[in-house]
């Protein structure tokens, strides 16, 4: 479980946390000739490395990293086939954690020494990187036909919104983690107070549900992690 875990991380990490806008952009536009394609490989390799620390392990980290080329490259071509791009994102995601379990659950490579670093705790680790920049790009993807669809002139901070989604799922992750659910609720409720003047005065519908559907994600993917990680630590 240790491995896969870790494996998990270091690919939140690579895809999400040190994958900047340009290179997905340069991926999409030259596909497999893109540099920036192998260049996110590799350092996917380096992170899986990095985070199992044991170069008897370097077959199942080479083995997710030819996978993981592999599912991007299907998905630089495919993207095209479809009109929504949230369809091959999530197919995309499915198919790398697919990957990762199979490796991390069905080899005896689970048997070698697990990490230098044994002590930490890697589910909390793992869950805090999930709320941040991934949890965000989820978010992206599940709203977008919704975004589209919002007609505002107003003027907000450079990715405030964003911003503010990962700092409002690191509290709610760590109130879970220590058993204060009610300071959730206030979250929620403080939340809805500096909203409900700004959406009073516009009197658009459409963007008070958008806003509410998407504190309603944010929130929902921040409880998941939480609960995912408490119902580990019990077991």
């Amino acid at each position: 479980m240790l491995i896969f875990i870790k494996l998990i991380l270091a690919h939140l990490i690579g895809d999400f946390v040190l994958q900047p806008t340009r290179w997905v952009l340069h991926k999409q536009a030259n596909k497999i000739k893109s540099k920036f394609l192998y260049v996110h490989v590799l350092l996917h390799f380096t992170l899986y490395m990095l985070l199992l620390w044991d170069l008897s392990l370097y077959k199942i980290a080479l083995t997710v990293t030819v996978a993981h080329f592999g599912i991007d490259a299907l998905k630089l071509y495919a993207n095209d086939w479809f009109k929504s791009k949230s369809v091959p994102f999530f197919i995309d995601q499915i198919l790398h954690v697919l990957v990762i379990y199979c490796c991390a659950f069905y080899t005896d490579l689970y048997a070698h020494t697990l990490s230098l670093f044994e002590n930490l705790d890697w589910y909390l680790i793992t869950a805090i990187v999930f709320v941040t920049y991934p949890a965000a790009i989820i978010m992206g993807m599940i709203l977008e036909g919704m975004s589209n669809q919002i007609e505002t002139d107003h003027k907000s901070l450079p990715n405030a919104g964003k911003y503010i989604g990962i700092i409002e799922r690191l509290f709610v992750l760590i109130f879970i983690v220590l058993g204060r659910w009610e300071v959730i609720g206030l979250l929620i409720a403080a939340k809805s107070v500096f909203r409900f003047n700004d959406l009073k005065e516009r009197n658009n519908r459409k963007l008070t549900e958008y806003i509410l559907i998407g504190t309603l994600v944010s929130f929902g993917l921040a409880i998941l992690a939480g609960l995912l990680y408490t119902s580990q630590i019990k077991v």
